[in-house]
């Protein structure tokens, strides 16, 4: 009777402790087979990857679906970004996304389009009223796209929880055919004590690897000592698409004992740009492949990991053998293992790090400042994921703070004296990062008075720029005393090659149209459907301004049928 009751008490317990996941509540938000081009918490530049990139045959104005009953409770539409967006939150607590959407439903169309044009400005965020827009399981609701920072026709779909926490879409049944391996692409091992070693060395060593006939791996045999860790670089591939996406689990067993393990179920916002703690950020800024660490360092509170003894490290004792594992799957269980045999062995001679010792020694609790002439830098306690000796240049109207190899997780801000310039000339400065060409790139720019500042999590090389050109303004399908009735689009290329497209705002006979920006195309574009125009003969008028207030205007008159 007393082991029954311990029974039930411990399911109890086990019941509470797990999340009840709905695995038929979600319906696939396209009619298409599911080929998908990115994972569920795939790593990303700075971020994971929130949802399942669902590939749309290279095409834009496919359908998309509602997953799932419920209601638009946010819609946001920008230049970059998510492009256009919905979210839509369900009874059940969660929101599903829908982003890069080409258009909304007709009825959510018109909604946005009333703000926008109330508002004057395409991009534009909004929150409508409870029951104000609902909708049911398996309607219309947006036609796939390519708008915001998508690099390619898709549709970005995401599941969030209650919290607004993003989940894994796979474990709500959202089904991904796949009967293939994940691909290693390589194994390095590092060294973490003063006294350790790998094959005699203490920098990041690569493993030689041998594959095996059932598809796994076998490492060369390692001479170690002292703390260790090993990262890994791999892939997956889906049967439907051949895109190198992410890995749903990496587990870790020293001699058959699990030490690590990490799983891409959920994360949140605020701990995604973590990320750059998870892989070896130097080696990636050099070689742009992601190693994934399989040990956790300091200030690394990912909650992707769901064991981690000994923070995933071992201690290689001298004249001790080891069996050390590395277990890789994705969401279909599919697996790829790899073998690596560690002998402890004490050398009397090793190949030690490179310690580079330089003024400016920044704690990475505390905060730091820098001033040098008309240049002064505050890097704010927690930018920094340890305490790191930077170098820091400074020549005249340039800076160059540190390097790319090394991540920063807060903003810096650096500021520029330009008391010495005229007022007139202080209008047309920005600042601008340098990048390896010697191109600059306008990094955002505050002006106060006399000082110009930027806020940046970036570090490089930094400078003062001067933007004297005004932006330039190309019509596609309109000029002069030309009829465009057969159009349904008036269309217009902009471009600013220095500091950058700021705004834009065109009319027509004096009245506001919406004109969407592609900044990937530079093009402009109105839709006639908007119905503005109630004249044959329109003047059609475009203003652009950069980011330093260089303003170019384009006008014209064109005839077309009301």
């Amino acid at each position: 009777m007393r082991v029954t009751l311990i029974a039930i008490i411990f399911s109890i317990g086990l019941c509470f402790g797990q999340e009840n996941v709905p695995t038929d509540y979600f319906m696939h938000p396209l009619d298409i087979p599911m080929a998908i081009s990115g994972t569920f918490g795939e790593l990303r530049s700075n971020h994971f990857h929130s949802g399942l990139d669902m590939k749309t045959n290279g095409e834009e104005g496919l359908n998309v679906y509602a997953a799932a009953s419920g209601r638009v409770s946010r819609i946001k539409v920008s230049h970059g970004g998510y492009g256009k967006a919905l979210y839509v939150v369900h009874p059940n607590g969660y929101t599903t996304v829908y982003a890069h959407l080409k258009k909304f439903s007709p009825k959510i169309e018109a909604f946005v389009k009333e703000r926008q044009y109330a508002k004057e400005s395409y991009e534009i965020e909004l929150f409508p009223k409870s029951e104000s827009l609902t909708v049911k399981k398996g309607d219309i609701i947006a036609l796939s796209g390519n708008t915001g920072g998508s690099s390619g026709p898709h549709l970005h779909f995401e599941i969030r929880d209650p919290k607004s926490r993003p989940m894994n879409p796979m474990i709500f049944g959202i089904q991904v055919e796949d009967t293939k391996n994940p691909i290693i692409n390589s194994l390095w091992a590092y060294t973490e004590s003063k006294d350790g070693h790998v094959n005699g060395s203490q920098i990041p060593y690569r493993v030689k690897l041998t594959p095996t006939e059932d598809g796994n791996y076998t490492a060369e045999n390692l001479k170690a000592l002292g703390k260790i860790g090993f990262g890994v670089s791999t892939i997956d591939k889906q049967d439907l698409a051949n895109n190198r996406n992410g890995v749903y689990e990496i587990s870790t067993l020293i001699n058959g004992n699990e030490n690590l393990k990490l799983k891409m179920n959920r994360f949140s916002f605020s701990e995604t740009r973590y990320v750059n703690r998870l892989i070896d950020y130097g080696y990636f800024q050099k070689n742009r492949s992601r190693i994934t660490q399989l040990f956790v360092k300091r200030n690394n509170p990912l909650t992707v990991f769901k064991k981690k003894e000994n923070n995933g490290f071992i201690t290689i004792q001298d004249s001790l053998s080891y069996s050390y594992k590395i277990q890789i799957k994705d969401f279909k269980n599919n697996t790829t293992t790899i073998s690596i045999p560690i002998e402890g062995k004490r050398l009397d001679s090793i190949i030690k790090k490179k310690d580079v010792n330089t003024p400016d020694f920044v704690k990475a609790n505390e905060n730091f400042t820098y001033n040098s002439g008309i240049f002064d830098l505050l890097i704010p306690k927690g930018s920094l994921y340890e305490d790191t000796y930077l170098n820091i240049d400074v020549n005249r109207e340039t800076a160059v703070i540190h390097d790319a190899e090394t991540p920063l997780h807060k903003n810096m801000t650096l500021a520029f004296d330009v008391s010495h310039y005229k007022d007139e000339d202080i209008k047309k400065l920005y600042i601008g990062r340098v990048n390896k060409k010697g191109k600059p790139s306008h990094s955002r720019t505050r002006r106060k008075g006399t000082r110009l500042s930027t806020r940046t999590r970036t570090f490089g090389k930094y400078s003062l720029f001067s933007d004297l050109q005004k932006p330039t303004i190309v019509p596609v399908n309109v000029s002069s005393k030309k009829w465009i009735s057969s159009a349904t689009h008036l269309k217009v290329k902009i471009n600013d090659s220095e500091s950058g497209v700021k705004s834009y705002r065109a009319t027509i006979n004096g009245k506001f149209i919406l004109m969407e920006y592609d900044y990937k195309t530079g093009m402009l574009v109105y839709d006639f459907s908007d119905n503005i125009i109630t004249d044959s003969e329109n003047n059609f008028k475009l203003v652009v301004l950069d980011n330093v207030g260089n303003r170019a205007t384009f006008e014209t008159t064109f005839y077309r049928k009301p």
